[in-house]
């Protein structure tokens, strides 16, 4: 029971910590597109970093077992971000194809969005892994 309870705290520290870095950059985001600073260009990013990122700590411990962020290669990260993007993005897409009528471009937009984003952040995680098992 303990041993579930790190992983799932892990996993919330790994959620709240993309979410951290996805806020600033989505509301840069919005801003730029729309001219002004809105509340969804905050909790748009805040929840699927959260989400990203614990489905990241999820599908890198299920994929690689007893081996820690810092011992993780950088493609073998990004690849496991992106991974966590494409479901999270699923998710997304089936709860708005069952709520609203498609528009396949902007529902595209955001899976491909969360896909590159979940992979660089995969990335990032597993350099300042190692940056913090150096220090």
């Amino acid at each position: 029971m303990k041993k579930w309870l790190s992983r799932i705290g892990r996993a919330g520290v790994m959620g709240l910590a993309w979410a951290a870095a996805w806020v600033p950059v989505g509301s840069l985001a919005g801003w730029l597109m729309v001219g002004e600073l809105e509340p969804e260009w905050i909790g748009g990013p805040l929840y699927a970093g959260f989400l990203c990122g614990a489905m990241f700590s999820a599908v890198a411990g299920i994929a690689d077992g007893r081996r820690g962020l810092d011992e993780m290669s950088f493609p073998r990260s990004g690849a496991r971000g992106a991974v966590s993007g494409l479901l999270v993005g699923a998710l997304w897409l089936a709860l708005v194809l069952l709520s609203n009528p498609p528009q396949w471009l902007l529902e595209g937009a955001v899976v491909v969005s969360l896909t590159i984003l979940s992979g660089v952040s995969g990335v990032g995680s597993a350099l300042l892994a190692r940056i913090w098992r150096e220090r």
